[in-house]
């Protein structure tokens, strides 16, 4: 009963094969369930409602009631199952399957129709991207000196691993695989760490700066124009950031640019007075001002870095600029997750505290 070609894919696997008919026997069930792959038969009509499902447990209850594998399916399937809907995103499917301890749940459309099978070990695996991400790694890390006297700042250890290993891994875990390091300072030290990449099962290369090009400058030497948005991001930063959802972020409001953003509070330590002319308006008792500043990740469509001059100190700030002087189109995306520039000392010190406990 393989009737619905039309019906959008959402699952990396074919659940078309899992359809059956209400008229199929049980024998034909377990055929599905096993040659499927899905652990799961979708029982529907010929409109393609789901009617209900028949899982390996479901056949396994119904031998052991007695129930001939030659008898409709209809005596053995779930007719109240858990379903999903079309437009629930992947957290809304993990939560409910963990809820009801689910490993398969059939997504319907308003009228019930299958349109869809989600299986949790599919969820659970970051869905490959082929987004170029290029990790800013050439500065001198002055002020961390005497540790990086000898060593550049993203081999620096946090926990038990160097910085930059750690941003690797972050972006591996949502399904980022191409990478560019911009080197300058004890370059080699940085290829000699990480290779071409393959310890990880992606893939590295270099933009080797001649002199150091600041925070935008080294997009220049990209080897061919990205034909995708493009990640950058500071290679001093440790955050927990969900990449893949700040790339559905900046696709989704059109941006040219998106700038993550952190809010930053600072107060002021005394009474701040507000007047007009010579009399006193009021008095604020050492407020807290609120700003958002720069976090230090960027996502770019592939048209900025054509504004980006070569072979000059540029920074990213000055590219958002150029691009809103151009009517461009730019965003914030505010991190809430964890998140720290590891500029100073106490930085460093903090960040070794928090390890163990964000990233194990």
């Amino acid at each position: 009963m393989n009737t619905y070609n039309d019906a959008p894919l959402r699952s990396t696997r074919d659940w078309h094969n899992a359809l059956i008919g209400p008229q199929s026997c049980l024998r034909e069930a377990i055929e599905v369930i096993d040659a499927a792959g899905l652990q799961i038969a979708l029982v529907a009509d010929e409109e393609g409602q789901l009617l209900g499902t028949v899982t390996d447990g479901d056949v396994r209850r119904a031998i052991l009631r007695g129930i001939s594998l030659e008898d409709p399916v209809r005596r053995v399937m779930n007719e109240n199952p858990t379903t999903a809907r079309a437009q629930d995103d992947r957290e809304a499917l993990l939560a409910l399957m963990r809820q009801r301890r689910l490993h398969q749940i059939p997504v319907l459309d308003a009228t019930w129709r299958v349109v869809g099978l989600e299986v949790l070990d599919d969820l659970l695996k970051p869905q490959p991207k082929t987004n170029p991400v290029v990790l800013m790694a050439g500065g001198l890390g002055s002020r961390l000196r005497p540790l990086t006297d000898e060593c550049p700042k993203p081999l620096l250890r946090v926990g038990t691993k160097p910085i930059l290993e750690t941003i690797l891994e972050a972006f591996i875990e949502h399904g980022f695989n191409r990478f560019y390091v911009s080197v300058n300072y004890k370059a080699e030290m940085i290829e000699a760490y990480f290779g071409d990449g393959s310890r990880w099962g992606a893939t590295i290369e270099y933009l080797r700066e001649k002199e150091r090009l600041g925070t935008a400058g080294a997009l220049s030497l990209l080897p061919e124009p990205p034909v995708e948005p493009v990640f950058v991001m500071n290679g001093d930063l440790l955050t927990r950031l969900n990449f893949a959802h700040l790339l559905d972020f900046h696709t989704a409001h059109g941006s040219v640019a998106t700038m993550c953003v952190r809010e930053y509070e600072m107060q002021v330590p005394y009474g701040v007075i507000k007047t007009r002319s010579h009399r006193i308006l009021d008095i604020h008792e050492k407020p807290t001002e609120r700003y958002l500043v720069n976090a230090g990740v960027y996502v770019l469509q592939p048209d900025a870095l054509a504004l980006i001059p070569r072979d000059r100190s540029f920074d990213m700030p000055d590219l958002f600029k150029r691009l809103m002087d151009r009517g461009g189109d730019t965003a914030v995306f505010p991190i809430r997750e964890y998140w720290m520039d590891i500029g100073q000392m106490d930085d460093f010190h903090r960040a070794n505290g928090h390890f163990e406990e964000v990233f194990s």
